[in-house]
């Protein structure tokens, strides 16, 4: 399959620094992927707000990703982009607004993410009527889910599908839903709809333990590890920082050294995009050697980091990989 005008535009004109670092990293992970390896892709900040559907699910769609980490705010977003696009409003000018102007979007009904507001009524509630009622249903047959089951049953029973609003290629949780792909959402508690679950367990009407734990997740994870690090091994493509990449990656130390599984190979590609510039005690920043002495990564494995804006850096890597 000859390569489209992205990847060609890409080649012939980013040769050196980040240009070049993003090019090296698209060619490794197109190399990991011919040579039998999976990848895991981890999704921080709010990817999904600023609408990396339009490229992940077609990765998703292609095989090109075997599983995701994300955070619970990106698990939601992507739904809440689906059911309620037509009534976001962006703000080019977020830069310049006075704590009054930020008064009135909150009390206008809309949550600022940098540069686009999420309305909470169309958003948050139009997903939380739905939503509550997987949940209720599930504790009412003593049935216990991960956070992305409950929104996978969600988006394949169609109860919303009168209020989308994007193209469903868009949508990477629809795309995710449709193949069933494996997702770890760690912290799922520090987003709105898990502070929505907790107000419901606050209230006495759910159970805490109808939703499954990050420990259970991390239980899961390892057993999935397990089964698909054979050959080329599992390769990791962060996007962004903080736990949706944090808690994943320790999977490997943890069979390692905790379980003492010690024939379990290391990542086997690993590539960071992040803004976040080396400094003291950063996670985020520290460079992929750090990883070797933690057990994460081995001397050989490919690492790539570019140091730039993931919206802007990791839909250039997918066109490289859909050979776009």
């Amino acid at each position: 399959m000859e390569r489209g005008p992205i990847s060609k535009f890409i080649e012939h004109n980013y040769r050196h620094f980040n240009a070049a670092a993003l090019v090296d990293a698209a060619k490794g992970y197109e190399t990991h992927l011919l040579e039998g390896g999976k990848m895991m892709i981890t999704l921080a900040g709010a990817m999904s707000t600023a609408e990396l559907g339009i490229s992940l699910a077609e990765m998703i769609r292609q095989g090109k990703v075997d599983i995701i980490s994300c955070t619970g705010a990106n698990l939601e977003e992507d739904v809440m982009n689906l059911v309620a696009h037509s009534h976001y409003k962006r703000v080019p000018n977020y830069r310049d607004l006075s704590p009054q102007e930020e008064w009135d979007l909150l009390e206008n009904g809309y949550n600022r993410v940098t540069d686009t507001c999420i309305p909470e009524e169309e958003a948050f509630r139009r997903i939380q009527r739905h939503i509550h009622k997987i949940w209720k249903d599930a504790e009412d047959s003593g049935e216990r889910y991960f956070p992305h089951e409950y929104m996978y049953k969600l988006l394949l029973s169609g109860v919303m599908k009168e209020n989308y609003e994007i193209p469903l290629e868009n949508s990477w949780m629809i795309a995710a839903a449709e193949r069933n792909l494996p997702i770890i959402v760690p912290g799922w508690e520090d987003s709105t709809m898990g502070n929505i679950f907790a107000s419901y367990v606050i209230k006495g009407e759910l159970k805490a333990s109808t939703m499954k734990s990050g420990i259970e997740y991390m239980a899961w994870l390892s057993d999935w590890y397990q089964q698909n690090c054979g050959g080329k091994g599992i390769g990791f493509f962060q996007i962004g920082g903080g736990i949706a990449g944090d808690f994943p990656i320790c999977v490997v130390p943890m069979l390692y050294q905790d379980l003492e599984m010690h024939e379990i190979p290391f990542w086997s590609y690993f590539c960071q995009i992040s803004d976040s510039t080396t400094s003291y005690g950063s996670y985020s920043g520290a460079v992929p050697n750090e990883k070797i002495t933690w057990g994460k990564l081995d001397i050989h494995t490919p690492k790539f980091i570019v140091e730039s804006d993931a919206t802007i850096v990791a839909p250039l890597i997918f066109a490289w990989v859909l050979k776009q």
